[in-house]
Parts: C-alpha cells; sequence; structure tokens
C-alpha cells in the first residue's frame, strides 16, 4: 500500500515538476532568446526526469539503501527548490499585471502597456534570489554534510555525585550508516569522536536507515570507539526496519535481532527500557535507556517506568531517549526525575542558520518544539544532537554535522 502510493506521489510529482518546468524557464527566456538556452535548460530538466524514470523503473524499495540514489534525489530536491523561486518570482509579476488589467478593464482606464525592461528586471531578481537556495543545497551536499562540529557544554547540578564532577560524556546521534560512501570522512567521524576522550560514548539511535546489512562495510570502524565507562546506545525509530518492505515478518524479526547482534559484536551495550549503574569512587550515577518513542505517527515502544524500575527520585540519571518529543510528553516531568535527557531524531532537517546570539532558524521549528541545542524544563535539562548522518537531502548547510561534549559539574555551595 505505501510503495502503490508512492507511485502516485511521483506520477503527480512529474505533473508539477513539468508545469513548474515552463514557468521558472520563462525568468531564463526573459533574460536570453538565444537557443542555447533552450537546449540547456530543457536539456539538464529531461536528463532529471529520464534519471527519476530509470532510477523507478530498474530500482525497487527504499532509496535510503543506496546513496548513489539519495544523490540522485537531493539533486532533484535542489532543482525543485530552485524552480520554485524562479516561478515565484515570475508568477508575481503576471499576478501584478493581471491585476492591474482587471482594474482598468472595470475602471475603464486605457490598457497597461507592457514594458519589458519591468520583466526583465524581475527575471533578474528571481534568479538572484534563486541562486541562494541553489548554492546552499549544492554546497551542503559537497562540503556541508562532512563539516564535523564538536560542541562542548558544561552543565551544573546541585545532586551531581561529587565523584562525578567533571565526568564527561560524548554524545553522537543518527549515523544512519546506509547514507555513507566516503570512508575516509567516516574514518575522521569516527576519530573525531574518539579524540575527545571522555569517559563515556552514548550514540541517541538511527544507526541504520532501512536494515542491517547498511552496517557490514561500516562496523570495523565504529568497533574502534572506546572510553573508559564504554560505549552505549539506544534505538532510533529507523532502527526497526519499519520503513522497509519485507518478504515476511519473520525476516523482519531477524533484521531486527541482527542489528542488536551487530551492536554486541561492536562493544555496545544497547539500553532497551532499562538502566545501569556507572560506578566511580564509591559513588554511582544511573544511565538510564529507552526504546523510540515519538509523538505522532512514530514507534512508541520506550517504558520510562520499566527502564528506571528500582531507582529512586534523588538518584542522579542520565537519560537516552532518541526522540525529543519524549522528553515534552513525559520525560521532563516523570516522577523519577532525569536531571539530563539526550536525543537527536531530527537532524535540524539538516538545513537552516545558526549564528550564536544573533539567529537560529531551521525548518525543522515548525516541526518540533525542541529540534537542536541545550534546552531546560523544570530544572531538567535535554539536549538534542542534530545528528552524523544524513537522511533524504544528501547534505547539510547550516546545521552542520555534530559530536557534543557535555562536562557534568558540582554546582558550588555557597
Amino acid at each position: 500500500m505505501y510503495f502503490r502510493a508512492m507511485r502516485w506521489i511521483l506520477f503527480l510529482f512529474f505533473v508539477f515538476y513539468i508545469l513548474l518546468d515552463f514557468y521558472a524557464f520563462m525568468a531564463f527566456r526573459t533574460l536570453s532568446k538565444h537557443v542555447r538556452t533552450v537546449y540547456v535548460y530543457w536539456g539538464i530538466s529531461a536528463f532529471m526526469i529520464l534519471a527519476i524514470v530509470y532510477d523507478q523503473v530498474f530500482n525497487s524499495g527504499s532509496m535510503y539503501k543506496n546513496p548513489g540514489r539519495m544523490i540522485l534525489y537531493s539533486l532533484v530536491v535542489v532543482m525543485v527548490v530552485t524552480k520554485m523561486f524562479l516561478a515565484a518570482g515570475m508568477l508575481l509579476e503576471d499576478g501584478y499585471r493581471l491585476g492591474a488589467g482587471i482594474v482598468r478593464f472595470f475602471s475603464g482606464k486605457p490598457k497597461d502597456r507592457y514594458i519589458p525592461s519591468r520583466r526583465r528586471f524581475v527575471a533578474l531578481m528571481a534568479i538572484g534570489v534563486a541562486a541562494l537556495p541553489f548554492s546552499t543545497l549544492l554546497y551542503g551536499m559537497i562540503k556541508g554534510r562532512y563539516n564535523f562540529r564538536v560542541l562542548k557544554y558544561e552543565l551544573e547540578y546541585d545532586d551531581l555525585p561529587e565523584a562525578f564532577d567533571g565526568y564527561t560524556i560524548t554524545q553522537f546521534s543518527d549515523l544512519h550508516v546506509g547514507s555513507w560512501n566516503n570512508e575516509e570522512e567516516f574514518t575522521y567521524a569516527m576519530n573525531l569522536i574518539n579524540e575527545q576522550e571522555s569517559d563515556v560514548i552514548l550514540f541517541t539511535g538511527d544507526l541504520v536507515n532501512d536494515v542491517v546489512g547498511e552496517t557490514t562495510r561500516w562496523k570495523p570502524l565504529m568497533s574502534k570507539l572506546r572510553a573508559r565507562d564504554g560505549v552505549y546506545s539506544v534505538l532510533g525509530n529507523h532502527d526497526y526496519g519499519d520503513y522497509h518492505r519485507w518478504d515476511s515478518k519473520e525476516d523482519k524479526v531477524k533484521n531486527f535481532e541482527g542489528l542488536k547482534e551487530v551492536q554486541a559484536a561492536m562493544g555496545w551495550k544497547l539500553l532497551n527500557n532499562e538502566h545501569v549503574w556507572i560506578n566511580k569512587d564509591g559513588q554511582r550515577i544511573a544511565l538510564v535507556g529507552v526504546e523510540n518513542w515519538g509523538n505522532g505517527n512514530f514507534k512508541k515502544a520506550g517504558d520510562l517506568d520499566k527502564a528506571s524500575e528500582g531507582l529512586k527520585p534523588n538518584d542522579f540519571k542520565v537519560l537516552m531517549s532518541h526522540d525529543p518529543t519524549h522528553w515534552d510528553y513525559h520525560a521532563k516531568d516523570h516522577p523519577s526525575k532525569f536531571q539530563l535527557t539526550l536525543s537527536g531524531h531530527t537532524h535540524g532537517m539538516q538545513y537552516g542558520i545558526e549564528i550564536p546570539g544573533f539567529i537560529r532558524w531551521s525548518p525543522s521549528q515548525f516541526r518540533y518544539k525542541h529540534w537542536a541545542g541545550l534546552y531546560n524544563g523544570n530544572n531538567r535539562y535535554l539536549y538534542v544532537n542534530r545528528g552524523l548522518g544524513v537522511l533524504g537531502y544528501s547534505g547539510r548547510f547550516g546545521v552542520w554535522p555534530e559530536v557534543t561534549v557535555i562536562k557534568l559539574k558540582k554546582k558550588a555551595t555557597v
């Protein structure tokens, strides 16, 4: 049913794309009457359409298992967004002419004279505006997706055990190994995590796009992650295989069990609605990990009550939960009191503008209340990691791939 619906969506997309193409073409045609403009413009458009048709005919299943297919559809996104800006500019000019014509018709005023220079100016403005999404989206695919950042924070707590004053956590999230095709950059990312030399490494879900087979190439590199107190992980919504068309339920179960086995083989401790104690100098903190829980249509397997069974409210706890909406709806006000919650999931939609102290914007904010960075509510912190990998759009701009280092500090008493 899902894949049949996708075919209809693609058909409607083709209709939309062709109509959009004709209107966007008017901007270029206004500026250049040369026949070469026609050949170049429609040649590129025809190539994109033929590439999509070929992909749909000869490739089956999800595009998320093939980085090359993701790049193709990312280029489609770049072209569509750019042409939408072009078409919008020309549409506004035509709308103005139509509105003015209607007013003159009913008022009896003389017919407005067509002014080619005005339309040329509008076409230039449309191309100038469209150049912004075109250049940033393209840069995101070529360079931005590997523009790794290490973001460091210090968080103070009254109830942090003294032995853990200065304790460091490295968090990374949303690796989506099926989207990677550059081994050098992947190796760099894993080394970057190890270079932080934190006490513990925490991965907050979405190891794969769809299937466990995506991990084969990258497993040796991920196995090299090391921290004094170990590497821990939780599941994200993509780790369950829910977005893949399986031949049988047994195959889906086998895939899911295989994913858990891979993490164990890499030396990662997967926490599924459970907790472990981290001990230091006779004191301890609890590391709690839950399965995915997401608002809306996302899987709701996370169970805070089960994961925190036996814990007391005054125990210091770090919660790993993939989707930040879990914090909004449950964790923030849970009686177990989770002092720090670490999430991922949103990717910051891999596009935005973040200039500290000046502007912070992403399309993600229209979907998620907490979409990236540090938040505080009810005297409890939430940190939403922007992710290391990509999904859908094969790039990042403004919302760069991230490794987070959090140092826990004991608040000084006055």
